[in-house]
């Protein structure tokens, strides 16, 4: 059995520190991408957006709506997860679209599937398709910790930001979107004590039931 996959998540941890000097190779920067691209999303849909800050001008007009953490400026990249702030037809049609190409099957023999996505997705009032899809940017998020920890390449989720701020800032309202959640990306610092401290979780026992 390959343990490889547990090690590595008792490696990982919440960087507090990170070295500004280092920066993730354009290699893995696209592993990176291609975990995320590969994610879990409900129906396929993927209604949320990445957005990789690299311009440290940007990333410091940022860190003041970030609480003022460090993190956001010393980090190889910030990635910002963006949810779709509306589902309409024609997201759903794109992605049919997308099917019937990727999969060289008729657009006609997936329109019973997209019929039934628009009936379940389209009416919901603006705050149920928010809440809805900014949850699929945390099934995005999880695969970018697993694969990142597989690259040994620190990440620390982020919720503690001003989403509005973000939205100004990096011209999120005008596109559809809205920023959900915040991951820097990069390696930890020497000096990070977090990197030190036991990892602390519920005993398998206390975390499990069977029913």
């Amino acid at each position: 059995m390959n343990h490889n996959f547990i090690e590595n998540q008792n490696w990982r941890y919440a960087t507090k520190k990170f070295d500004a000097t280092k920066k993730i190779s354009n290699e893995d920067l696209t592993f990176l991408k291609e975990a995320i691209r590969l994610s879990a999303s409900s129906y396929g849909l993927q209604l949320y957006k990445i957005f990789i800050i690299e311009n440290p001008e940007v990333r410091a007009k940022l860190q003041p709506a970030s609480w003022g953490q460090s993190q956001i400026v010393d980090a190889s990249h910030l990635f910002v997860f963006a949810h779709s702030t509306d589902v309409q037809d024609a997201q759903i049609d794109e992605y049919l679209a997308n099917i019937s190409e990727t999969r060289d099957i008729a657009l006609a023999d997936v329109k019973g599937y997209g019929d039934f996505m628009k009936s379940n997705l389209v009416g919901l009032p603006l705050e149920k398709k928010a809440v809805w899809t900014s949850k699929q940017t945390y099934l995005a998020l999880g695969n970018l910790l697993n694969a990142a920890a597989e690259l040994k390449i620190d990440v620390t989720p982020i919720e503690g930001f001003l989403p509005e701020q973000y939205n100004e800032i990096l011209g999120l309202t005008a596109k559809g979107y809205a920023a959900s959640l915040v991951a820097a990306v990069g390696y930890r610092h020497k000096d990070d004590a977090t990197q030190h401290l036991a990892k602390v979780r519920k005993s398998t026992a206390e975390l499990f039931e069977t029913i």
